[in-house]
């Protein structure tokens, strides 16, 4: 049986730059839409339920921060945020609205297919492998199943890629994890990337977790959790 072709929805307001992307993502197999603006892109996650939205920060009507936040509201759908600029709060904001990842513009299209293709393989269904896992650091308890995660009796809200990144440096506690080694098995890249992109993550998750922060350490090239004193 064929496989579906899956469909990646770029909201991208200026006509080159979709052009090329698009061209790209369809030279790698993906079907395209297009989308220039916010109240566009909505209409068509709605209608069409791409596979993937990669979506422009900045877009003349509705910005890119509240579109993801409002297709948040509605559905976990992988999003892929493009931004012109490299201040880390457009990055920051990105991710704590629910984006799965974000990429710098200018940017090299072979880059962006490589992130869509990790974002999709590790939105597919095999990851349920783990699914009714938890892992436990003190008052920290990591739920895969419910992609839930508690310090006590708190919830804490994570975005899709941060429980990620949680979860491995939790799995490999006591062991330092390079940059790039984080970037392999949370983003799926297997070459040279933006290591950029976890040390915003862990910021992010240091932030979220507050009196729990203090688990992830900065080690050298990497970061370590170390065990918790009362963990099995």
């Amino acid at each position: 049986m064929a496989t579906k072709t899956q469909t990646v929805l770029v909201v991208e307001d200026e006509a080159s730059i979709a052009s090329f992307v698009s061209a790209y993502l369809k030279n790698a197999g993906y079907g395209v839409r297009t989308a220039a603006t916010g109240g566009e892109a909505l209409r068509q996650v709605a209608a069409e339920k791409p596979a993937l939205v990669v979506l422009d920060l900045m877009l003349p009507d509705i910005d890119g921060i509240e579109v993801c936040k409002r297709i948040r509201q509605e559905s976990d759908l992988p999003i892929l945020m493009l931004t012109a600029r490299e201040e880390d709060v457009d990055k920051i904001i990105g991710l704590e609205v629910g984006a799965d990842d974000y990429l710098t513009k200018p940017f090299n299209p072979r880059e962006l297919v490589a992130r869509v293709r990790s974002i999709l393989r590790r939105a597919t269904p095999e990851r349920a492998a783990r699914e009714s896992a938890q892992l436990k650091h003190g008052d920290l308890v990591v739920d895969a199943g419910r992609r839930e995660v508690k310090v006590g009796e708190q919830e804490i809200q994570l975005a899709p890629k941060e429980f990620d990144l949680l979860w491995e440096l939790l799995d490999h506690r006591g062991l330092v994890l390079t940059r790039d080694q984080l970037l392999e098995r949370v983003w799926g890249y297997t070459f040279a990337g933006d290591t950029r992109t976890v040390d915003v993550h862990v910021r992010q998750l240091r932030r979220k977790l507050g009196d729990a922060s203090p688990i992830v350490t900065v080690w050298g090239v990497g970061y370590k959790v170390s065990p918790a004193r009362d963990a099995a």
